[in-house]
């Protein structure tokens, strides 16, 4: 049955609390395995409910509970050799919890219910927060407490958003159920203003959890101080699953003829939260931090094409994908540069390619794929952006868009440029290894391979879920072919 997805990784963490470690490492990675295999047959054949109220799959849902699943396999390969390098205060609570955060996303992903939605994306928070305070330092318990507290108050708005967006829909039938499904049937005909208000608060508070600015303050603290696995974990599969709260709330108000209120939100919000991102990447000394500035601009990103809709559209939930990928990668790659360099300043390292040249091929690679360079796949995702909002003629946001991922990469490029060829005269205190690069050249190869070609599955999850939002996409068959 479908709740599988999450009852078995759920049972499976909290087994695992009384684990020795050895036999913890051999679960998280089993698990791992286990959850992609039931994830394929999900996604590509399907499986029944248990109750078909609450869960059932959608094309969103489904496309976000692939790529949490991939990214959770490549971690846990990478987090059993992570672990083997690095003290881990205990262990057994770093690998039930990180099993428990995957039950709570792969929740979220398969849940077409408003109110189990919540649910979901508010347990991924509490899952989530003994993660980043695994170090026990002063700056790992303030950066925990900023997230469970940020975190806990947008969670608050986007229930509020939830009661908003019910009164609207419900109020025009009493009977309708509260899957997303259900209300968009009961979405015409409803008054507005609830709706608009629902909207309103479901963006702010889920988009604190996305990340999208100004509710972003979060992040950085939480993604620089969570060990590195659990940051790839954090940006690749977490933001996307914030993300599914505003996009199928975006849905019931297109379906109600109220799209352009939406839009003009998500459109405005991605950008002021690329613009935000850029200013603060040009002035950062931590290179962790860094690639959590790099997340939010890219939930930006995502949230403009979303708001442009249409083939923009499409190419945002393509962004999504490849964002996932290239970001965790990245992460990943800063773990080996914190265990060889000893440090997450950007001055205490340098002269990657002769101390780590593995890990700088790999890191070099991840940020030309996320810089949208060809042949990965943000290229094509931010290019199908651009022309979806040109072809609406969104000449103004357009320009903005372009100048905010201009001042992105002029600040990445800084900081890349002295990350890999500083001054770097020490030693490394721990040597790079063959097993905690591969799980990284994995995630970058998957990126070009999905760029080169696109699976007919994936690419009909895409189209529907921005039919989804009742915008005809163009040129979709181009983008298969």
């Amino acid at each position: 049955m479908l709740e599988l997805i999450f009852i078995i990784p759920a049972l499976t963490g909290i087994l695992t609390f009384f684990l020795p470690r050895a036999m913890g490492r051999m679960v998280i990675t089993g698990l791992g395995v286990l959850h992609l295999g039931f994830t394929g047959i999900i996604c590509f054949q399907g499986l029944p409910a248990l109750w078909p109220d609450y869960f059932q799959t959608t094309p969103e849902g489904n496309l976000v509970l692939l790529v949490t699943s991939f990214l959770y396999l490549m971690v846990a390969f990478y987090t059993v050799s992570y672990m083997a390098e690095t003290e881990m205060h205990n262990e057994p609570v770093f690998s039930a919890c990180l099993l428990l955060f995957l039950a709570a996303m792969g929740m979220a992903a398969v849940t077409d219910h408003i109110i189990v939605l919540w649910i979901a994306i508010e347990a991924t928070t509490l899952m989530s927060a003994p993660l980043i305070f695994l170090h026990r330092s002063k700056e790992a318990l303030e950066a925990t407490w900023k997230y469970v507290l940020i975190c806990s108050v947008g969670i608050a708005l986007a229930l509020l958003g939830v009661f908003f967006t019910l009164m609207a829909i419900k109020s025009s039938d009493s009977n309708t159920s509260m899957t997303f499904q259900n209300l968009l049937k009961n979405a015409t005909g409803v008054e507005p203003i609830w709706l608009k208000a629902g909207f309103i608060f479901t963006l702010i508070g889920y988009g604190t959890k996305m990340g999208l600015a100004p509710m972003h303050t979060w992040l950085p603290d939480a993604h620089s101080e969570a060990p590195s696995p659990v940051s790839a974990l954090l940006s690749g599969a977490l933001l996307n699953c914030a993300f599914l709260g505003i996009l199928k709330t975006h849905g019931l108000l297109t379906s109600a003829g109220i799209q352009w209120y939406s839009s003009q939100l998500l459109v405005w919000f991605g950008l002021f939260s690329i613009l935000i991102a850029a200013v603060f990447m040009m002035q950062q000394d931590n290179y962790k931090r860094l690639l959590a500035y790099s997340s939010i601009e890219n939930m930006g990103v995502i949230a403009f094409g979303i708001g442009i809709g249409g083939l923009a559209a499409y190419g945002a939930l393509l962004h999504l994908i490849h964002h996932a990928l290239l970001k965790s990668s990245l992460f990943l790659s800063s773990g080996n540069m914190l265990l060889g360099f000893g440090s997450k300043k950007i001055r205490e390292t340098g002269r990657m390619p002769r101390y780590m040249p593995r890990t700088f091929t790999a890191f070099m690679s991840g940020f030309a794929g996320i810089s949208g360079f060809p042949p990965f796949g943000i290229f094509l995702s931010e290019m199908l952006i651009v022309f979806g909002a040109l072809q609406q003629q969104a000449y103004l946001q357009t320009a903005v868009f372009l100048i905010g991922l201009a001042l992105v990469f002029a600040g990445a490029a800084k900081a890349v440029i002295r990350i890999s060829f500083g001054n770097f005269t020490g030693e490394l205190l721990v040597p790079e290894k063959w097993r905690m690069v591969i799980p990284i050249y994995l995630l970058i190869a998957t990126s070009v391979l999905l760029t080169i070609y696109l699976p007919q599955g994936i690419h009909e999850a895409i189209s529907m879920a921005v039919k989804y939002q009742g915008v005809a996409l163009t040129m979709g068959g181009y983008i298969h072919g």
